[in-house]
């Protein structure tokens, strides 16, 4: 069984930058892919970002790309998102996503975080 656990949510003012990680635990860390996905009130879980295992593959959405970094540190079980020049539609509960393959798709999802919420404001 595989648990994941989000943190480093918080408040931060439009252009500003937050980092989230995720951590994993009760299955090889190395051996899964791993991304992001994110909820606003009165919306579908969305796609964010999606890293593999072995860091070679990264795939973004086209609403964060060039904002946002994923990274993962294999050594620490641990997986980052650094967010830079955030808007106020990046405001979401962030959920850390552990899959067998890189992958955008919900359905692909074996283990989901708790999520982590990140609010941009004016």
């Amino acid at each position: 069984q595989i648990q994941v656990v989000e943190s480093g949510g918080g408040l931060v003012q439009a252009g500003g930058s937050l980092t989230l990680s995720c951590r994993t635990s009760g299955r090889g860390f190395s051996n899964l892919a791993m991304g992001w996905f994110r909820q606003a009130p009165g919306t579908g879980r969305e796609f964010v970002a999606a890293i593999s295992r072995n860091s070679i593959t990264r795939t973004y959405a086209d609403s964060v790309k060039g904002r946002f970094t994923i990274s993962r540190d294999n050594a620490k079980s641990t997986m980052y998102l650094q967010m830079n020049s955030l808007k106020s539609e990046d405001t979401a509960a962030y959920y850390c996503a552990a899959s067998p393959y890189i992958s955008a798709n919900i359905n692909d999802v074996l283990a989901w975080g708790q999520g982590t919420q990140s609010t941009v404001s004016w």
